[in-house]
């Protein structure tokens, strides 16, 4: 039996109270395997909040929840019991922000702007924009998660400017750096993030492995970006 049918037992199909009900079977369902039990609850968390995000404008699109399969890949024979996961958290009568606060309160570091929660940032603006557009009430949902997150307002933004971009994308709102910054400045701060964003540092940092797909394209962005500054500087 999979750890995704040893939950739903433990649930059962009550989606009025599924939050307090998740967070019970999986304290005592892996009670003696600590790294499955926060691999679990990350999961859980995560899928809890993209179903919350996509319901945010009032409006579930099939692109969402396509969107949502893109980021969070599981084996086919498992994706019934996800989607039911899925539906319990977006008819729960707790709110986001409970399942924010849960999914904060799993970062191994503990600390503000943790690269972890950074990528569950990523992938709910990776599911708000599937549409063609974030709706004001997505912004405002990815703003308030920030904020439980304990992510900084320059965070929030730089992680942003991956995302919306009216007069194409912003290299060096991407990086976090400003254009009045020397290179050398920039490099290094380049450098350091691609270390902490590496997808082989997530995995030490309990993120499942079926989230890496946000981690890759973050990686692609972040080269993407210092490749542009750098040239720039060059024909300067």
């Amino acid at each position: 039996m999979s750890f995704w049918e040893k939950l739903l037992n433990a649930v059962g199909g009550t989606a009025g109270n599924a939050l307090s009900a998740v967070v019970e079977a999986i304290r005592t369902l892996f009670e003696g395997d600590p790294e499955t039990r926060r691999k679990v609850a990350f999961s859980v968390s995560i899928i809890a909040l993209s179903a919350k995000m996509a319901k945010a404008d009032g409006v579930v699109t099939e692109k969402e929840v396509n969107a949502f399969r893109e980021i969070f890949e599981f084996p086919d024979d498992q994706a019934k019991n996800v989607a039911r996961l899925y539906n319990l958290a977006r008819q729960d009568v707790a709110g986001y922000e409970a399942y924010a606060e849960r999914l904060s309160s799993l970062c191994v570091t503990c600390a503000a702007n943790c690269p972890v929660l950074e990528e569950v940032l990523d992938g709910l603006f990776h599911i708000a924009k599937a549409d063609g557009l974030i709706h004001e009430k997505e912004m405002a949902f990815l703003q308030h998660v920030a904020q439980i997150f304990h992510m900084s307002e320059q965070r929030f933004e730089q992680i942003m400017a991956r995302h919306v971009s009216a007069n194409g994308r912003d290299p060096y709102k991407v990086l976090g750096v400003s254009p009045q910054d020397d290179f050398t400045t920039i490099r290094r701060r380049y450098h350091g993030l691609v270390y902490e964003n590496h997808p082989d540092r997530l995995v030490s940092r309990g993120v499942p492995e079926e989230f890496h797909v946000i981690a890759n394209e973050r990686m692609a962005a972040l080269n993407a970006a210092y490749e542009e500054i750098e040239k720039e500087r060059r024909a300067a």
